[in-house]
């Protein structure tokens, strides 16, 4: 009876401290973003460190390995991905256009797949994994990440369509879409592991039929049609409802943000399309109706403070997971692949994507040195093992997981600077031109 009573006191005593550690957190996400905003120091660097240093004391928190809970890694960091993707849809300010997009489309198109294959070559050949584990270890490292790239994204909406320069443009619409058209290789990689688990050779390619009409096409149409749709009846509700009552844009209620998130996901994973893909859409779909419209700001407003929480709680738990011991398989082959990604594969896969779009040769090297690494490739990496077996999940955890690491302490301290040093070029490139105008 003693032992039962003290078990409980124990349980208690856990949930205690978690409620408290994140009260904690969710008051400094008020705190540091005002605090931080002219340092060269990342809010994600400093919930990294709090979550390393809460995890390394012996106060009873719970088990942060994402290997011995997937499922519960998946749904954090998906819920944690779409709410970022609304909020990035709902503070660009430039319209859909070929030309306007133009280093959206070529970062897309051009850099993703290239760095899923180089990757996906790197991890087998250079660090041993097997071929679907390669591709998924590619597919999962390849898109940048809408959750950790507050930095170098927009900033909020306004009236103007023009108002973005073009490295916070070219970071903020890349991160919106690729984690959506990352996908079909990760179901690739699925269908690879799937066909060695039969016994069957992955370079028999029974699977590519299937994978090809339903995973590549039919799921990024669904997603893409199903955003839409979503986004303009959502639109049409919000500003242009026939009774005042639903015309919720008069009431400003920001949980609308979260409403069009999950409808717009929902909808669209029932229907089996891709639903990353889905929530950017519609909120580029919500955006451009009444497009001067001061709600859009009510709306982005709640989702960035939203992002914001679900953020610190991610970055505690990825914190507690790395002195935990989710780096512990990592090898040095591995390791240096990571770094290649970083260092090599990204750097130069942007920059010769982005020739002859728009934009300074400058502009183009940081567009393509700042592809964060974050929450989405926590999010495709433990999907896919929790629908397929794959050999060697806790090497590639870990060399996520590092990535992840590097690139947050990275970009975080080189952002604020090389984003100053940039806005302070277009001020003197603006007052130039406006001294050669005739008076």
């Amino acid at each position: 009876m003693h032992r039962r009573a003290a078990g409980q006191i124990a349980a208690v005593q856990t949930s205690d401290v978690v409620f408290a550690v994140i009260g904690f957190g969710a008051l400094l996400a008020g705190i540091l973003p005002r605090v931080l905003e002219r340092r060269p120091l990342s809010m994600p660097i400093a919930f990294l460190a709090l979550g390393m240093l809460v995890f390394a004391l012996p106060i009873g928190m719970p088990d942060p390995d994402p290997l011995a809970h997937p499922k519960v890694t998946e749904h954090l960091t998906e819920v944690g991905v779409i709410v970022a993707l609304m909020g990035a849809g709902l503070k660009i300010d430039r319209p859909l256009s070929r030309r306007g997009w133009a280093s959206t489309w070529r970062l897309l198109i051009i850099a993703m797949p290239v760095t899923i294959a180089a990757m996906a070559l790197l991890g087998w050949w250079w660090a041993g994994l097997v071929p679907a584990t390669a591709l998924l270890l590619g597919a999962a490292l390849a898109p940048t990440d809408p959750v950790l790239a507050s930095d170098v994204q927009v900033g909020e909406p306004t009236d103007e369509e023009d108002s973005e320069d073009e490295v916070r443009f070219a970071l903020t619409s890349e991160a919106g879409l690729n984690d959506g058209l990352a996908f079909p290789f990760v179901y690739a990689a699925i269908a690879m592991a799937g066909a060695a688990g039969l016994g069957l050779g992955w370079t028999e390619l029974g699977w590519m039929g299937e994978w090809a009409w339903k995973d590549l096409v039919y799921r990024v149409v669904v997603g893409v049609v199903a955003g839409l749709v979503v986004g303009r009846l959502l639109g049409k509700l919000f500003f242009r409802a026939r009774l005042d009552a639903l015309r919720l844009a008069r009431h400003s209620e920001g949980f609308l943000a979260l409403a069009a998130t999950l409808l717009a996901y929902g909808i669209t994973e029932v229907l089996q399309g891709y639903g990353f893909l889905a929530v950017f859409v519609a909120a580029r779909a919500i955006r451009t109706a009444e497009h001067s419209h001061e709600y859009h700001q009510v709306l982005h407003d709640f989702a960035e403070q939203t992002e914001r929480l679900l953020t610190v709680l991610l970055l505690l738990l990825f914190g507690g997971a790395v002195v935990s011991g989710l780096l512990a398989p990592l090898t040095w082959p591995a390791a240096l692949a990571g770094l290649a990604l970083i260092f090599l594969v990204r750097p130069l896969t942007g920059f010769l994507s982005l020739r002859g779009a728009p934009g300074h040769t400058a502009e183009h090297w940081v567009i393509a040195s700042f592809g964060i690494r974050g929450i989405g490739s926590f999010y495709y990496l433990s999907y896919a093992l929790t629908h397929a077996e794959f050999p060697g999940a806790d090497l590639v955890w870990a060399t996520i997981g590092f990535v992840v690491l590097v690139s947050v302490v990275l970009h975080g301290v080189g952002a604020t600077p090389v984003m100053r040093l940039l806005d302070r070029a277009h001020e003197r490139t603006g007052q130039e031109a406006a001294s050669r105008e005739p008076a």
